[in-house]
């Protein structure tokens, strides 16, 4: 084991990183995608939500990345189970605005499109941490 000081004197271990850990990703996605629910509700965007169903998501996604560390197994399928909810609504919303004509340029649609877009990737980092934590050996 190697150890380093913190200049106080103590010797600390060194911090390991933890492999297929996501989890910085996936933080950093989901207070982006709080911050683009907020402002497309502010600028009047056509999103599948109501004001108060934008404002809840968005306080729910910024506690989700504040909590979100290596140690807890739960909190990234919580963050699965965000991140399909939110492809799905955002996608599905994103297709239908397209197939109805909605202009790509239309606030509307590059709104619902950035969410959907924003939901599958973090999806996809959040399926790569869980899938490393269930790789490695737990302690017992």
């Amino acid at each position: 084991m190697t150890f380093e000081g913190n200049g106080g004197g103590e010797i600390l271990p060194r911090h390991r990183e933890v492999p297929h850990y996501h989890g910085n990703e996936v933080r950093g996605i989901f207070v982006l995608g709080a911050l683009v629910l907020i402002v497309a509700q502010s600028t009047g965007a056509d999103l599948p939500l109501s004001t108060t169903q934008a404002v809840v998501s968005a306080v729910v996604l910024v506690i989700t990345a504040g909590i979100t560390n290596p140690a807890q197994y739960w909190i990234h399928w919580l963050n699965a189970l965000l991140a399909i909810s939110g492809t799905l609504l955002f996608g599905t919303s994103a297709v239908e605005h397209y197939r109805a004509g909605v202009s790509i340029f239309d606030p509307s649609f590059t709104y619902t499109e950035a969410l959907a877009l924003l939901s599958l990737i973090a999806l996809y980092f959040t399926t790569r941490t869980i899938r490393g934590l269930l790789q490695r050996p737990r302690l017992s």
